[in-house]
């Protein structure tokens, strides 16, 4: 079929010559609508009495959010963001939100919170200090809103008993949080309190630590958070980093429903900068409810997914079960050097006595660099196939590519995805490589790998 260029309004879309007049006309119409949707611009030098033009650019994003209406664009120019505790939206008993997002788009018309291109807003937090507040440096309550390339820093907290502070807190449902920074704050980076359906893509938690409330110890600062109450409110985890945050890397206790965890690493939580120790360190709890009455047990059980994610380092266990009462989903994970790197803890139905988990699915995971490969799982009541810690073969140091740390934190690329490395990449003759099993996904070579990396060796090079 011949395809006919056309344009309106600088659109250009393609259409079937032999398209009829009517539906060209409705092919008019669509892109025509999307010339409706308005972009406003926000600066550091910009003035909320402005229009939030490019030329006239509003100062807070606060601002921009009153101007906007579904399908809308603010985009944020580069530069330091010092906020001010005047800058607070709201306070109430017990918070105080500085920039609070509770307006909703709509299913084909997101409200978008965009970074120009090219440059990098940094929202400083360091001088809000309420006294007695937990604090929230973006507060999203509504819903199809999606936000990328910005950074917060800084964030405090000021009470001193059992408390949290966040930089991204999410209550809404279809939100995107894409190639956002979260960093040296005592906050928590991103936390889903409630909500379904989110997304956070491509995100960097790293060095929070908490060190004013429960005596300094950070055991309520992790890198991500996902703590969803009711049901239906699947939410996922894709490309993220964290490392450096004085609890747990990537934390989901007692959430009600699925989380995955697709492609994300987390290394040296609970440690500082200088390797002491902080709170709990684990680089993905997945699940739990061990403190929980088994009346307080969702029905069913949520079955989280753990796909493709590395552990490296965290104090504790790599991955944790964390007292889960059900299955949950291992696949082509790798752990390095963890406490434990595998800790499948879980809990009996009647909810009064941990035992070794069961139910899980186990498959192609790689362990290495530790004595304590995994505790804490019913081998019998899971399925498991293609795991390195039930082999008889370890390879040695130099069958890896690389071992070298340093590149976990090397710079994403321009579109904000993971960098590509070769760390814990097997290694031509490694004894590991077509040891895994077969799980839908592509692989070279006569069978998959184990682990988050495919190699591109044989194992009898």
């Amino acid at each position: 079929m011949i395809m006919q260029q056309m344009s309106f309004r600088g659109f250009r879309f393609s259409c079937p010559f032999r398209l009829r007049a009517s539906a060209v006309a409705l092919a008019v119409l669509a892109a025509a609508s999307l010339c409706h949707a308005a972009m406003f611009h926000v600066a550091p030098d910009g003035d909320d009495e402005n229009a939030g033009t490019r030329e006239a650019p509003f100062a807070t994003i606060q601002r921009a959010q009153k101007a906007v209406a579904p399908g809308d664009t603010v985009y944020i120019r580069g530069g330091i963001y010092q906020m001010k505790e005047s800058d607070i939206a709201k306070r109430d008993s017990f918070l105080a939100s500085i920039t609070l997002l509770d307006k909703s788009g709509k299913k084909d018309k997101p409200i978008r919170y965009f970074a120009w291109p090219g440059e990098r807003p940094v929202f400083d937090c360091s001088q809000v200090k309420p006294p007695g507040l937990r604090i929230s440096a973006f507060r999203v309550s509504g819903s199809w809103i999606h936000i990328k390339g910005i950074d917060v820093t800084g964030v405090q907290v000021t009470n001193t008993g059992h408390t949290q502070s966040i930089c991204f807190e999410n209550l809404g449902d279809h939100n995107i949080y894409e190639h956002l920074s979260m960093y040296d704050g005592q906050a928590i980076g991103l936390f889903i309190g409630r909500g379904a359906h989110n997304l956070v893509l491509n995100c960097d938690a790293y060095r929070n630590h908490d060190f004013t409330s429960e005596k300094g110890r950070g055991g309520n600062t992790d890198g991500f958070g996902c703590h969803v109450g009711r049901r239906g409110a699947k939410n996922v985890f894709k490309g993220c980093r964290a490392w450096f945050n004085s609890d747990d890397g990537f934390d989901c206790i007692s959430t009600n429903d699925t989380v995955e965890f697709i492609d994300c690493w987390a290394f040296y939580n609970g440690l500082s900068a200088d390797f002491k120790s902080l709170g709990d360190g684990n680089g993905f709890k997945v699940g739990g409810y061990g403190i929980e009455p088994n009346t307080r047990y969702p029905n069913p059980i949520p079955r989280h997914r753990v796909i493709r994610c590395l552990a490296v380092r965290n104090r504790s266990s790599g991955f944790y079960a964390n007292h889960h009462p059900g299955g949950i989903d291992w696949i082509h994970n790798s752990a390095f050097r963890n406490g434990v790197n595998f800790n499948f803890l879980g809990r009996n139905s009647e909810g009064t006595e941990d035992i070794p988990g069961r139910d899980h699915t186990i498959l192609n995971n790689l362990s290495y660099g530790t004595s304590k490969d995994f505790r804490h799982l019913d081998l019998p009541a899971c399925k498991l196939a293609g795991n390195t810690f039930m082999m008889d073969t370890k390879p040695r140091d130099k069958q890896f590519v690389t071992l070298d740390e340093s590149f976990l934190t090397a710079p994403r690329n321009s579109a904000g995805e993971l960098p590509e490395i070769r760390f814990l990449h097997l290694a031509p003759g490694n004894p590991w490589i077509d040891t895994g099993t077969e799980t839908g996904e592509a692989f070279h070579g006569k069978a998959p790998d184990p682990g988050a990396f495919e190699s591109e060796g044989s194992a009898g090079l």
